[in-house]
């Protein structure tokens, strides 16, 4: 599956409401403003780009007081009810997945396990009951990877 065409572009774009898209020689540069402009969030997406001996797909992303970055995605979700894209990858067993949101903000859950986005929210703590919820909106795109 490849993921970050222009039409997948346009879609995250639309659902995140972007104020600035910018096609770069091998990367899509996408700004994202809230606040009347007093935050700013900049996503990049790279379709494939050289990660050690292989390639994939990446999303980086850069604030004025964080930068990061998911190597290896195997896939996205928007949600435009909750005004984000949520973009996941997983490697030995274990799921991470960046949230970006409309309001400039993210969060990123890293080497997250499968028990935990099946399991029952009610019977964790709410600490690691977030990062179930929040990635449990890309369990489909999980199943499918791993169908390959």
């Amino acid at each position: 599956m490849t993921i970050f065409t222009k039409k997948d572009i346009d879609k995250i774009s639309a659902c995140l409401k972007v104020v600035g898209i910018h096609k770069e020689k091998d990367h899509f540069r996408l700004k994202i403003t809230a606040d009347n402009g007093h935050r700013t969030l900049i996503l990049e997406l790279y379709p494939e780009v050289t990660l050690g001996k292989g390639k994939g797909p990446m999303v980086v992303v850069y604030t004025s007081n964080a930068h990061l970055q998911l190597h290896s995605c195997s896939g996205y979700v928007t949600s435009e009810e909750l005004g984000e894209v949520t973009f996941v990858g997983e490697s030995s067993g274990k799921i991470s997945g960046l949230v970006v949101e409309r309001q400039a903000a993210c969060s990123l859950y890293a080497n997250v396990t499968r028990e935990v986005l099946s399991g029952d929210f009610t019977k964790l703590g709410v600490e690691v009951m977030l990062s179930g919820v929040a990635l449990s909106l890309a369990e489909e795109i999980i199943e499918k990877s791993r169908g390959k």
